[in-house]
């Protein structure tokens, strides 16, 4: 019997087929700029009344002038950039009240360190921090005084570090030009021995006036005024340090001094600037820096030879001068040029990319020559010993070989160190992380803030060195020290070089000597 209840299926229909997708091209990604603010960086709390701000990795392009600061990184007890810089992102807002005084909490790292009284055009620094509100800039620099100045910021990766991920760096030398002219500011026993010659040099009078007196010297009366007598009767600076006045914002002036021969003045005026640098304290004391001094200088040219005033920076000169500085370029030891570095230390091995001086630069009437010098890395004082050997060999007071030795190994030569006052960093550079990360980050470069650098490097660094060096006649006071009786070893060395042994077996004579004449005074 057939069921009433069943009834005639129709087949069931077939589904419907799925929408066809339609591939969409991935929007590009947007450059983390640092002038935009994404939607995350600032949230509202359970009120919805408050804002909070996220911290964020960024650069930090600035420029400053060294003068009365005691070099870059931060020093207990020194004023430094770093000290000042820190203390401005605080009052800023770009550091929390929790993380102030303790960099390592946002990530601090700087590109370049630089000795006391160097300056710098293009330093840049990195970290974690509050950029937001907009105006970051702007408050920056109204905490921070006028020859510190903020260019602007960019966003980088969450691993930037401006230490490590810099390539190179470029520093500035200016040096005058007087001070490659041969018979110009020349040391005493020079002066002596050319008396009644047809090349006859006369005393620079206003270099003996300077090395006189010295503003804020404290310490062993006696002593000073012993030295003061001596410089009357040298006319020249020696290479002994005088202490100075804690009080005194800028440094007084190397005086001169008669005995320690063998106590080359690179290393009694210059080492004290380690207080800005990883190497800590200061050390032998002193410096010479630009300082207040009576006399003022004229500008290039009134204490000058009367027989040296038609000197030039022509090619033939300029041929000669970037020989010299074109020994320096590659991979060497420089365990001679800094100071506290063994030559088996690798951190001696350094590589300079180019060394050049092919141009004039006109700041005040005094005529300056632009050594410019790119390398990976520098060690305290590399620059200045540099330029301080290079000046010497173009003054005739040492030999061009004697270069390739002071790059050996296994000899240890003592270079003269320039002023600091010409030095500057110029700019760091990002090549590889500009590469790595073009497509989602900004290029870290000095590009957008060429015209404001160039301001400031004229209105503050520039002007700073001609002032220095037409009132206190810095470098025209260091040069009168490129001697043999300063610098021994600036003579022609022989094929073995100068080693420690040959000055230990100078001691030790001079030991047997002394010792001698107590024993014949005993008997």
């Amino acid at each position: 019997m057939e069921n009433s209840d069943t009834r005639p299926t129709s087949p069931s229909p077939l589904p419907p087929p799925p929408p066809l997708v339609v591939a969409e091209e991935p929007e590009p990604k947007k450059l983390k700029m640092s002038t935009t603010t994404s939607d995350d960086e600032e949230c509202t709390t359970a009120t919805g009344t408050k804002k909070r701000y996220k911290r964020r990795k960024i650069a930090i392009f600035f420029a400053y002038c060294g003068v009365g600061y005691q070099g870059m990184q931060k020093n207990p007890g020194a004023k430094t950039i770093e000290g000042d810089l820190e203390e401005a992102l605080y009052v800023s807002g770009a550091v929390s009240e929790a993380d102030r005084g303790i960099p390592k909490r946002y990530d601090w790292a700087r590109s370049a360190r630089t000795d006391k009284g160097v300056s710098a055009v293009g330093q840049v620094v990195s970290g974690r921090f509050y950029i937001d509100p907009p105006g970051l800039v702007e408050r920056l620099n109204s905490n921070l005084a006028s020859q510190i100045r903020i260019f602007g910021y960019k966003r980088v990766t969450a691993s930037f570090n401006a230490k490590k991920f810099c390539d190179r760096r470029r520093y500035v030398y200016l040096i005058p030009v007087f001070a490659l002219d041969p018979s110009c500011h020349r040391d005493r026993e020079t002066v002596l021995a050319s008396l009644g010659s047809e090349n006859e040099l006369v005393k620079c009078l206003e270099c003996s006036e300077r090395g006189r007196k010295v503003v804020g010297v404290v310490g062993n009366g006696k002593r000073n005024q012993e030295l003061e007598a001596v410089d009357v009767e040298a006319g020249i600076p020696s290479n002994r340090n005088t202490v100075l006045n804690p009080g005194v914002t800028e440094d007084a002036e190397v005086s001169l001094s008669k005995g320690d021969d063998n106590q080359l003045n690179e290393e009694s005026h210059n080492d004290n600037e380690v207080s800005g640098q990883d190497e800590g304290t200061p050390i032998n004391g002193g410096s010479v820096n630009n300082s207040s001094i009576l006399e003022e200088e004229k500008v290039n040219g009134e204490d000058k030879p009367t027989k040296g005033n038609g000197f030039c920076y022509g090619e033939k000169e300029k041929e000669r001068f970037n020989k010299i500085l074109k020994y320096y370029v590659g991979t060497h030891n420089f365990h001679n040029f800094t100071t506290r570095t063994k030559a088996e230390d690798p951190a001696a091995k350094r590589y300079i990319i180019s060394f050049d001086a092919n141009t004039i630069v006109v700041v005040e009437g005094m005529e300056f020559v632009k050594c410019e010098v790119v390398g990976q890395s520098f060690m305290l004082h590399q620059i200045r010993k540099m330029m301080g050997l290079a000046v010497a060999i173009m003054r005739n007071c040492a030999p061009e070989s004697l270069i390739d030795k002071a790059l050996q190994k296994d000899v240890n030569i003592n270079v003269p160190t320039a002023p600091e006052v010409g030095l500057y960093l110029d700019e760091c550079f990002f090549s590889s992380y500009n590469q790595k990360w073009k497509d989602s980050h900004e290029e870290l470069s000095m590009k957008a803030y060429e015209k404001e650098a160039e301001d400031f490097k004229m209105e503050y660094i520039y002007s700073h060195i001609a002032s220095t060096e037409q009132k206190d006649g810095t470098v025209a006071l260091w040069l009168h020290s490129l001697n043999h009786r300063n610098y021994p070893d600036l003579r022609v060395v022989d094929e073995e070089g100068i080693t420690d042994n040959k000055r230990s077996e100078n001691e030790e004579g001079d030991t047997d000597n002394k010792r001698s004449e107590i024993e014949a005074v005993a008997e």
